[in-house]
């Protein structure tokens, strides 16, 4: 199993955080860490909301289904049971014990209304992405570090990028791509990934139909990645209106297949107030 960088964060809040939620988007690995963290080193039950007769005992009743588990527990894919926010609370409340809830999701909580509002001073949200390339090979990342420190010079580097590193740019990190060797299973697998939270994990959260757009507009930024964020601009280039364009905007950031990337200055304030840009997740 290759080791995650947010391991040992995630060790250290369940150390000291009665409920801590690994919010991350779909296939990034979520469940593998919580399930290896439950059984190695913090144990805990590993309850699943993909299974139907738990979700369905969860939405007819939350609380009583939290007092029939004993000490930690591991909550997958909470997002499909909103109601058990509030029951976690009202028993992290009566009792306050770290780590008693580890939780994973694959929908972005803040961004969802109400669905962590419950919970607010009680969880810790720790964000699991694809594999980074250090993930990869095993090697502690130090870029950033050696940029601020101005250890890093470009004049060595070719002008072209090596074939090896544009495959990985290619391919990405979601942990499934890794182990497809043909190029086209890569790809049947990417659409695949689309469709489902398109057509499925998107509808789960919004509760609404009338999505048909929503390709379009991520086959536009996906071209134009990374593009400033210009809702009268994109408005025009498909048709939406601006308000429908903004709450699309909101549900592809929630399943995290979009980023906002602020803007960046040596001044503060014009970094709050510059546009930010848009870029595709794992890009």
């Amino acid at each position: 199993m290759i080791r995650r960088n947010i391991t040992q964060n995630l060790l250290d809040a369940l150390a000291d955080t009665p409920v801590v939620l690994i919010n991350g988007a779909r296939q990034t690995g979520k469940s593998t860490l919580a399930k290896s963290i439950a059984e190695k080193t913090h144990p805990a039950r590993y309850i699943t909301l993909d299974t139907a007769s738990v979700l369905a005992a969860v939405r007819n009743d939350a609380t009583g289904f939290l007092a029939g588990l004993d000490g930690a527990v591991v909550i997958d894919e909470v997002q499909k049971a909103p109601e058990l926010f509030s029951a976690i609370k009202a028993d992290v409340d009566h009792q306050r014990r770290p780590g008693k809830y580890l939780l994973t999701g694959s929908a972005n909580v803040l961004l969802v209304p109400n669905l962590s509002e419950s919970l607010a001073g009680r969880m810790e949200i720790l964000s699991l992405w694809p594999f980074s390339q250090g993930e990869l090979t095993a090697h502690k990342e130090t870029f950033v570090d050696k940029l601020y420190e101005n250890r890093i010079s470009f004049k060595n580097y070719p002008p072209e990028l090596p074939l090896s590193l544009q495959d990985r740019i290619i391919n990405g990190g979601y942990p499934e791509v890794q182990t497809r060797v043909k190029e086209e299973r890569r790809q049947a697998w990417f659409e695949s990934y689309m469709t489902t939270i398109l057509q499925r994990d998107i509808r789960d959260i919004a509760n609404i139909d009338g999505l048909t757009s929503l390709p379009r507009l991520l086959a536009v930024i996906a071209a134009r990645s990374p593009v400033l964020l210009n809702f009268a601009e994109l408005s025009r280039s498909l048709a939406i209106p601006q308000s429908t364009l903004k709450r699309y905007m909101t549900l592809l950031e929630a399943t995290f297949l979009i980023q906002h990337l602020p803007a960046w200055s040596g001044n503060f304030t014009k970094r709050l107030v510059k546009t930010s840009k848009i870029v595709m997740s794992d890009t």
